[in-house]
């Protein structure tokens, strides 16, 4: 965060050759990913699932600590505020006072916020790194959804787990983001004006273009939309042609989003400290079209193929949905601003706690133990 100095003490792995020698250094473990503050925080960004009454209580218990007990100034998003049990609770309306508002796609706070802290599901998460479209602060989120599979925080000690962060010496895991540029192709008539003012159209085209930019947390899905015909799309790879798909779409996604839509639609699952892209079509009409992983530093661009008999539609994080038409093309490349994540533990056992516990991972009735008496039988 610009407002407050972080240290991010990241795994690093390099190699050094020459004609006769290589040397390697070793390869830490993600585990040792640590932030450490270089001044206590002094904002806080509070974002809590909209319209969920269960969560009117933890969200107060929580902003009364935070300004009161912690003297901290705290961001919430003004239509959170807005809800009637907040805007009519008199006793709270001597905190809500205290609080920094601001207005999605509106007011930038992206150098104002020191932390954030998530109260919600996994989609607070995704949403909060919408919020930002270059440098994150750390996030901190609590699991009071329904999967909260990037939620690892248990609110019931919520007082001494934000204590502990305020206080540093937190671990982290960086999970990658995707820069996705959408250019569209916009079609539209000339016109022209006579000399008494009215506009003529003639029937001719001219061609403008738009530019989209986004950052994604968990994936890019591009489908064939209401059509009933196949999606018909070109996929290349660093500007060469690898292949075509043809079924309901593909996914495009990190390695936090490879445990969400893809896992559904067949991919594997990939640690978010691995630096790696995942493709994933989304029921191709192909018995070989396998799910794959390509380096992190790619640059992936999908268009409509020039024989696609129907458009195709593209979303972000399951937000911001649009078509996509002949002409348009989706870029994707590794963000260079990654979103801090804070860990329980760390990111290893983070990250397992999450598959058995929210998609019960590998979960089977044990083989019972085989004694030398049955062996005989």
């Amino acid at each position: 965060s610009p407002a407050v100095g972080i240290f991010f003490v990241i795994s690093v792995f390099s190699s050094s050759c020459n004609s006769s020698i290589c040397t390697f250094r070793h390869i830490q473990d993600p585990a040792s990913q640590r932030l450490t503050w270089n001044k206590p925080p002094k904002s806080v960004l509070v974002i809590k699932k909209i319209r969920d009454a269960s969560l009117l209580q933890p969200f107060k218990e929580l902003c009364i600590f935070l300004t009161e007990v912690k003297n901290m100034i705290v961001y919430v998003e003004k239509k959170v505020l807005e809800d009637p049990a907040i805007s009519d609770d008199e006793n709270f309306g001597a905190i809500t006072k205290k609080f920094c508002t601001f207005r999605e796609d509106l007011d930038d706070i992206s150098n104002r916020v020191d932390f954030i802290i998530c109260l919600g599901g996994d989609g607070t998460l995704l949403y909060a790194s919408s919020l930002f479209q270059e440098s994150v602060p750390p996030v901190m989120a609590f699991h009071l959804g329904s999967l909260g599979f990037l939620t690892p925080f248990k609110f019931d000690t919520y007082q001494s787990q934000v204590t502990q962060i305020i206080e540093g010496n937190a671990a982290i895991v960086l999970r990658s983001r995707l820069k996705v540029r959408v250019l569209k192709e916009n079609w539209e008539k000339k016109a022209r004006v006579d000399e008494k003012g009215i506009i003529l159209t003639n029937g001719d085209i001219e061609s403008s273009r738009k530019a989209l930019q986004y950052q994604v947390l968990n994936e890019v899905v591009v489908d064939r939309g209401p059509s009933s015909y196949l999606s018909n799309v070109d996929l290349f790879l660093d500007g060469h042609l690898i292949t075509t798909v043809q079924g309901d779409g593909v996914i495009v996604s990190t390695p936090t989003g490879s445990t969400a839509y893809a896992v559904a639609a067949g991919a594997s699952m990939i640690h978010p400290n691995v630096p790696a892209i995942m493709i994933t079509p989304i029921c191709p009409h192909s018995l070989s079209f396998r799910p794959i992983v390509v380096p992190a530093g790619v640059e992936l661009k999908i268009m409509l193929s020039c024989d696609a008999r129907n458009t195709a539609w593209v979303s972000f994080d399951g937000r911001k949905r649009q078509e996509i038409c002949h002409g348009d093309s989706i870029t994707i490349t590794t963000s260079c601003f990654p979103v801090p994540s804070i860990c329980f533990r760390d990111p290893v056992n983070d990250w397992f706690e999450s598959l058995a516990q929210c998609l019960h991972w590998n979960v089977r009735k044990k083989q019972n133990y085989l004694s030398s008496e049955d062996e005989e039988f």
